[in-house]
């Protein structure tokens, strides 16, 4: 079915997530009264960076977004790209939110195209991401299992109105498999596996993890998938404003 014209949600300042008390609070975050999570509500002067990481795989997350990942080794195997700015602080993976009755659409996270005022919890083997918006509210967490080479993305989202509400939800995430994305993207060769349906990548260049299969994939359907970048950001896009 046609749906209406997407575009960028607007940004309600109004809207806070509740953080509770906090210590040694600095103007930008502050330690849970337990001391096991750092809350981050405004801008850092600098990236505040988690590594969430098990002998297998990791990533690393900022108070913006959702970093990167790895398996294996951070280097030389990175699924998706890092690229040590620490000024825009841009995040290789997004998740993204789209009203279907508005075409609003937003991220979850605090970059690339938030959808309104937004707190982050840093704790060991985690980071979470909470977002309010009128009558509504949204949690993003990331986390890498114990034993398990995956990575792991949880969206929450809560409807707090009383009517029923209709959202679509994205994931995006560049492949490298590899150091940089300049060096393998001519490389990399995906495809749909039909038992699980989801997306395999692989890179046979990569001289250590040539046979390794990279995956994504998500828990709900129906669902559909692309591999191509221009198709889903569009035309010279960006993750701010995808097609």
């Amino acid at each position: 079915p046609d749906r209406v014209p997407a575009r960028p949600a607007a940004i309600d300042s109004q809207y806070w997530p509740h953080v509770g008390h906090t210590l040694f609070w600095n103007g930008t975050g502050g330690f849970t009264p337990d001391g096991r999570e750092y809350v981050i509500t405004g801008t850092p002067p600098a990236p505040w960076s988690n590594v969430v990481a098990n002998p297998h795989a990791g990533f690393l997350a900022t108070d913006s977004g959702l970093g990167y990942t790895w398996a294996g080794n951070s280097q030389t195997n990175r699924l998706t790209p890092w690229t040590n700015d620490p000024v825009s602080d841009p995040a290789g993976e997004v998740v993204y939110l789209r009203d279907d009755e508005t075409g609003e659409f937003w991220s979850p996270t605090p970059l690339p195209c938030p959808g309104g005022k937004s707190a982050v919890w840093h704790g060991a083997g985690y980071s979470s991401y909470a977002q309010e918006r009128p009558a509504l509210g949204t949690e993003v967490t990331a986390f890498v299992p114990a034993a398990d080479p995956v990575k792991v993305v949880r969206l929450r989202v809560h409807n707090r109105g009383q009517r029923v509400r209709k959202f679509s939800a994205a994931f995006l995430a560049e492949w490298v498999l590899g150091p940089t994305r300049d060096q393998t993207a001519p490389f990399v060769v995906t495809e749909l596996d039909p038992v699980s349906g989801a997306v395999f990548a692989r890179n046979s260049f990569n001289p250590e993890f040539g046979s390794a299969v990279a995956f994504a994939d998500v828990s709900l359907r129906p669902r559909t998938v692309t591999a191509d970048r221009a198709e889903f950001l569009g035309r010279n896009g960006s993750p701010a404003f995808p097609a």
